[in-house]
Parts: C-alpha cells; structure tokens; sequence
C-alpha cells in the first residue's frame, strides 16, 4: 500500500516537472472526483433457536444490520456504453471496465477506493488501487520526455475480504495496435469497425505465499491430522475426572466441549480456523516474476457495443525459495489468466440485452463477477 502511494506520488511528480507545474497539476487532476458515502440496510432477520436439554429454552440469533463506508477518488474516462447519468459516486457502483488493461483515453488515470463493509454480521476491508497510464506518443516525434511509443502500464493493489485474496501488481507491456482489421475474416464486418491491440510484458506481483499449508507438517504417514497434539501445542487443555468423561478448554481456561464428540465436531474445526489463519499472517510477502500476453478490443454504438480484454501468464520465473509457488505445484508451471466481458445490444427501441463480467484465476484461487439480463421499455 505505502509503495503504491509512493510510486503514484513519484509518477505524478515527473509529470509535473516536465512542463509548468501547476498547468500539469491541473491536467493530473482534471475531471477527478473525491468521494465518500455510508450505506446501509437491514441484514438477516432474527432466528430463535430452541432447546430442551434442560426444559425448554428459546435462544434469539440477531444478526446486526448491514452497512459500508466508502472513501474514494477516481480519474477515470467513461466508456460510450457506462451510464453517464449518475450525480454521485455513492461507492456501490460496479464498473466491470476498471479491471480493464487499457482505458478509453490515453496518459494518467487512477482509482483509489476502500470499502469498510459489515455484510450478515461479518465484517470485511475491500480495496481496489491502481494508476494506469497509456502511452500519448503518435506517429510524429514525442516531446515529452517520459513518453514511450506503444508503451502501457498499470500499477494495481487490489483486497477482496469476501473473496479472501491480495495482492499487488505491477505490470510493463508493448503494445501493437491492429491498424485495419478489415483483413481479419473471422470477424464479423460490425466488429471491424472497432478498435483491437495486442500486448506483451512482463508482470510482477507481492502477495502472501498462496499455496502454503499450515497442517502440512501436522500430517501423518497415513494422510490424518494429528489434530489433538496440535490443540495442545495451541494452549487448550484436557482434565479427566477418572470415571472416564474429559473436558476441554481453550488457551483462556474457557470450557469447550465436555464430550470427545462435541470436542471433534466443534472445537477442533475453530481451532484449526484460527491456526491457519495465523501461520498464513505470519509468512512474509513473497514476489513472483512472470511472463504476460493480452488483447483489448472495444466498439461501441447506440445500438450495439462490445468491450473485451484478456491476460494470460503462462510462464514463471522460479526464485527457489522456500515459498514459491512452484514448490507447491510440483516443480511445475501453471496458467494464471484472468479477462472481462461487457456487451450490450438493442433490438429494437423497446428490447435490448446485456451480459458483462470479469473473471481472475491466480494461484489456482477464483474470484468473478457477472450480470445479465434484459430490458423491455413500454411506451
């Protein structure tokens, strides 16, 4: 996070220097919007649990309501296709198009979001950070000075609680752009129409050692967990009163489980929770280098519009290192890509449809999202 602010400070400062300073200010930040909003709801409603181990008894389950809290600016050009309506950012929106590679303009845009949120009583922190930068040079000499032909880059640091994954990457990439697609004939002579490129680079992201198995070493020959030596490692305790029940207790002295069954099936899974979890916060960032290739292409019109884009990391750099990756994938290379999908099409003044999504696969962990649908206007 700090590096990131860094870097889009370090950035924004070359900028500034190359020409006056306040008209470059001014440009960085021109059209960007500061903003922050509070959202909330009702959650689950109450459920009342009932019991008769000792007559009856009626337990109430509240879940507390639902809320966010969104602090956020963006310098982000809108797509042809995004609605262009909306008076305020209320840090709800979902905008498929900001996991794009290339924006709709060329230079500097940027998001930096963070999203408090409590949804059904759990709480989660969702950040989403990056500048994006497109090369400005044409055809004719460049002039300034920290342009590059063909050039784009993205800086991103993304959090999704929900999805539990983080990370932060870099990515550096030559771009081709398809000046006449007229000569591709698998397409359709509409998609000729729109704009294609092709890009290739080179990836770096920092991220916590995803792979890593914290039970690994608890394991026995026969592949069971030697879950009991590990609770005991972990500070819970056993007393037998010698006529054969036990009792189980957590590292705070709190009574657990009074019954090896109630101890199996509820407070092994906890502290097995909690264990993971804390060796995985333990373990430093570790780096991974790879090799990238992606593709953007973009048409739009009042009636019909595609937005596609895609990457693709088939190759890693193997640093050997007792966290890498590789270890936990047998020696061996494994495809991480990820892509989006925004269309939209009008049949007619009264019908039109729509599908859009996104969808990541790194470390071998998932994350999407998607939304279709159709519209009938009646007038």
């Amino acid at each position: 996070m700090k590096n990131l602010f860094l870097l889009f400070l370090t950035l924004i400062t070359l900028n500034i220097s190359a020409q006056d300073s306040k008209l470059q200010l001014k440009k960085v930040f021109k059209f960007s919007t500061f903003y922050g909003a509070v959202n909330g709801g009702t959650s689950l409603s109450d459920v009342d649990i009932y019991s008769v181990t000792n007559g009856l008894q009626t337990t109430t389950v509240e879940t507390p309501f639902d809320y966010s809290v969104t602090l956020g600016v963006r310098k982000i050009a809108r797509f042809g296709y995004e609605n262009r309506a909306n008076t305020f950012y209320n840090g709800t929106e979902n905008t498929f198009s900001d996991a794009a590679t290339i924006g709709k303009v060329k230079g500097f845009e940027f998001l930096f979001e963070a999203d408090y949120r409590r949804v059904q009583g759990e709480n989660y922190l969702d950040q989403h950070h990056f500048l994006r930068y497109v090369s400005e040079c044409g055809d004719s000499q460049c002039t300034n000075p920290i342009c590059v032909k063909n050039f784009t880059t993205k800086v991103e640091y993304l959090e999704d609680g929900f999805a539990d994954i983080k990370y932060f990457e870099a990515s550096e990439r030559y771009r081709h752009k398809i000046e006449n697609l007229d000569k591709l004939d698998f397409l359709p002579k509409i998609l000729k129409e729109g704009k294609l490129s092709f890009n290739v680079g080179a990836v770096q992201r920092l991220s916590e050692p995803y792979g890593y198995d914290p039970l690994e070493e608890w394991k026995l020959s026969n592949g069971n967990l030697h879950y009991t030596f590990l609770a005991l490692e972990e500070g819970y305790t056993t007393i037998f009163n010698g006529q054969g029940d036990v009792e189980y207790f957590d590292p705070s002295g709190k009574s657990v489980a009074t019954s090896t069954e109630v101890w199996e099936a509820v407070a092994i899974p906890e502290m097995l929770a909690n264990y993971t979890s804390k060796k995985r916060d333990q373990q430093n960032q570790t780096i991974q280098h790879s090799l990238v290739f992606g593709f953007d292409y973009y048409y739009y019109s009042k009636t019909f519009w595609l937005h596609s884009w895609g990457n693709l990391m088939p190759w890693h750099y193997d640093d050997d290192s007792e966290f890498s990756y590789h270890k936990y994938n047998n020696g061996e290379q494994w495809m991480d890509y990820s892509g989006g999908l925004i269309f939209g099409y009008k049949y007619n003044k009264h019908l039109g449809m729509f599908v859009e999504g996104t969808y990541n696969k790194y470390w071998n962990r998932e994350w999407h999202d998607f939304s279709l649908g159709l519209n009938y206007v009646i007038f």
